[in-house]
C-alpha cells in the first residue's frame, strides 16, 4: 500500500466530505473547507491529478476516481474509529474528539487500527452518528434529512450530528441532542425566526445554524 503524506490525506478526505454532503466540489469550496490558499489547493489537486486519484468532469468541478475514493475512506475510518477510541476509553468529550482525531489519524498504523476496531468490537458508528467505513467492501455515506427541513408535528429520531463546528456540538450536547435521541418537531417561529422542539420534558428554541447540523428520520409518534 502506498504511503501518503499527511497533506494529501487531508485533501482526499476534504474532497470526499464535500462530495458527500452534497456541497459543490471546487477548488475554492476546497480552500475554504481546509482554510489554505487558492495557489496550495491548485498544487495539490494538479498532483492528485498526475497521480490518478483526481478527475475534474468539467472546468470548475473535482471528483475522485476509486482509487482516490479508497484512499479517502482508510482516513476516514482511522479518524472515526479514534474519536470512538477517545470518546469511549477516554472519556473526551464528543465536541473535542473531533480536533484530537484530526492529530492522530495520520499517525495510526493499520496494526494498531485493527486492534483499536477489535478493542472496540467493531463499533459502526463513531459519537456523532457518522458511520465508520469497514476495511473492505461498501460504505454508505447517506446523511439522511436535516431537522431544519423536518416538518412541524412530526417525532425526529436523531441519526447524526455535524462535527464541524465544536462549540454548536457542545450546546446539542447539553440540550440533550445525540444520536439516537426522538425530538418532537413543535413550532417553526415565521420570517427566518426559530425552530421550537422538544427533547424529553424540556423544549427549546432552535436556529438555523444549529437545525442544519442534525440529521436523521421520521419516527414513529
Amino acid at each position: 500500500m502506498v504511503t501518503l503524506s499527511r497533506a494529501t490525506e487531508d485533501y482526499l478526505k476534504a474532497i470526499y466530505h464535500l462530495a458527500h454532503r452534497g456541497e459543490p466540489v471546487t477548488t475554492g469550496q476546497l480552500a475554504s473547507e481546509l482554510g489554505v490558499s487558492a495557489p496550495s489547493v491548485s498544487a495539490m489537486v494538479k498532483r492528485l491529478e498526475d497521480g490518478r486519484m483526481l478527475v475534474r468532469p468539467d472546468s470548475r468541478s473535482l471528483e475522485l476516481t476509486a482509487s482516490g475514493e479508497r484512499a479517502a475512506l482508510r482516513v476516514v475510518r482511522r479518524h472515526r474509529l479514534l474519536e470512538t477510541f477517545l470518546a469511549r476509553m477516554l472519556d473526551v468529550p464528543w465536541d473535542e474528539v473531533h480536533a484530537e482525531a484530526e492529530l492522530l489519524e495520520h499517525a495510526l498504523s493499520d496494526r494498531l487500527e485493527e486492534r483499536i476496531d477489535a478493542a472496540l468490537g467493531h463499533p459502526t458508528h463513531d459519537p456523532h452518528g457518522d458511520p465508520i467505513p469497514p476495511r473492505d467492501g461498501p460504505h454508505e455515506e447517506g446523511w439522511g434529512e436535516s431537522l431544519d427541513a423536518a416538518p412541524t408535528g412530526d417525532c425526529f429520531h436523531v441519526d447524526r450530528v455535524s462535527d464541524r463546528d465544536s462549540a454548536a456540538l457542545r450546546y446539542l450536547g447539553e440540550l440533550g441532542i445525540y444520536p439516537g435521541v426522538v425530538i418532537v418537531v413543535e413550532e417553526q417561529a415565521p420570517f427566518g425566526g426559530p425552530r421550537w422542539v422538544r427533547v424529553g420534558e424540556q423544549r427549546h428554541a432552535l436556529g438555523p445554524a444549529l437545525t442544519r447540523l442534525v440529521h436523521g428520520h421520521a419516527a414513529p409518534d
